[in-house]
């Protein structure tokens, strides 16, 4: 029988999670009590620290050796990591955490599957909650109030969360009949006619999966990647380049197209926003940038204009990466435009960077019949720009 795991630190947080426990078996469904506290206590738990520290890779001894608790708790997130993938009757998780909770605890709900219920029920989920879900499916649930003993409003947040999961489990989902074949494609609010011309054309025969290059996105799609469920790739929008080399706050890492590399799949990208950084609210652009063209996108999105140097840059960059795939490629060059913001006539036209974009591109990517790159003079929304990807793509995989 399946069950629902309960997973926090007993030294510290043991009445809640016992809360959250009774509340999910009282709707009938078996759970284990997971302790991934690193100090000693005489708590009845169903899975022990030590247990759970037993399947760290090359570390299980790191509680008896009474470290610091920061090495600790580190340790015991790796452990944790190993320990859930191993369990074969994880019916969904649930975790409790403050910020060090969180932390650990999210490392393992990662590693889950995507579609395994996994909620964490944290006091930071109100913030910044990129580095605890990155490309996971994890609920985040802000506390309200800090995870200390149970009052009215604890009572009421953590049985929501002890009721989410119990509904996730019980409440079956629609098979999805997979008949087609998915493909991995990214999208920004500024290349959203590309993308969509392009999915128009070509979903009766693909399982379109759009992914917003936030950051996440490009992580998520690179994941599915990775674990083998995507093989066909329409990579048009590569805008989270531009923030891990110019510092904005979607950065999907330096390891952005290694998923590609690795699994040696077919890639037709494009160049689709590589004309701005993503910042936060206005007063949070970093001083170095404060007079360079920005937009307001909205409250809470401040956007920067590349320049030349940066573009250059990106370009260098970009054609690293496309030089190491094995497999066909065929990056695609809108030279009226990038996104939406930089054809003519809109504030992020700049003719000089987007040519040292597309030229830097030219000069470093090695050419060959299996890597080209294909010039077109239109901008990345034209229909006929669209047309020409899906006329490239399909004869890719026919």
């Amino acid at each position: 029988m399946k069950k629902a795991y309960i997973i926090g630190t007993c030294d510290t947080k043991y009445a809640e999670l016992k809360f959250v426990q009774q509340r999910i078996e009282q709707a009938g469904l078996s759970t284990n009590l997971v302790d991934v506290g690193t100090l000693t206590h005489d708590f009845e738990v169903d899975i022990s620290a030590k247990a759970v520290a037993n399947h760290h890779p090359n570390r299980t001894d790191f509680l008896a050796k009474n470290e610091g608790r920061g090495d600790a708790v580190i340790a015991m997130s790796e452990a944790l990591e190993q320990f859930l993938v191993t369990q074969r009757d994880i019916a969904g998780v649930i975790g409790l955490g403050g910020s060090g909770g969180t932390s650990l605890i999210s490392k393992g709900l990662r590693a889950l599957p995507v579609g395994l219920p996994k909620i964490m029920v944290s006091t930071v989920a109100s913030g910044n909650t990129a580095p605890y879900v990155g490309a996971s499916d994890i609920f985040m649930l802000y506390s309200i109030t800090d995870i200390a003993g149970i009052n009215q409003i604890s009572n009421t947040i953590l049985g929501n969360a002890a009721n989410a999961l119990v509904g996730m489990i019980q409440q079956s989902i629609p098979d999805y009949q997979v008949t087609k074949p998915a493909v991995g494609m990214t999208m920004f609010g500024v290349t959203t006619a590309c993308v969509t011309q392009i999915r128009a054309a070509i979903e009766k025969d693909y399982d379109c999966l759009v992914f917003h290059a936030t950051g996440t996105g490009g992580q998520s799609m690179e994941k599915l990647i990775d674990s083998g469920f995507i093989t066909k790739v329409l990579d048009m929008t590569t805008t989270e380049v531009c923030d891990l080399h110019a510092g904005g706050i979607m950065s999907a890492g330096e390891d952005r197209m290694g998923a590609i590399i690795r699994q040696k799949i077919p890639y037709i990208g494009s160049v689709g926003a590589l004309d701005m950084v993503n910042f936060g609210a206005l007063a949070t652009v970093p001083e170095k940038y404060k007079n360079r063209n920005l937009y307001v996108h909205n409250s809470e999105v401040t956007l920067m204009r590349t320049n030349v140097a940066e573009n250059k840059v990106m370009g260098k960059w970009i054609a690293h990466k496309l030089n190491q795939m094995e497999a066909p490629v065929r990056f695609f060059i809108p030279e009226k435009g990038v996104s939406a913001l930089s054809v003519a006539g809109q504030p992020f036209y700049n003719a000089a960077a987007d040519k040292a974009l597309f030229d830097t591109l030219e000069k470093e990517v090695i050419q060959t019949e299996n890597r080209q790159l294909i010039r077109l003079p239109f901008a990345i929304n034209d229909a006929a720009f669209s047309e020409e990807v899906v006329k490239v793509f399909r004869l890719l995989h026919a």
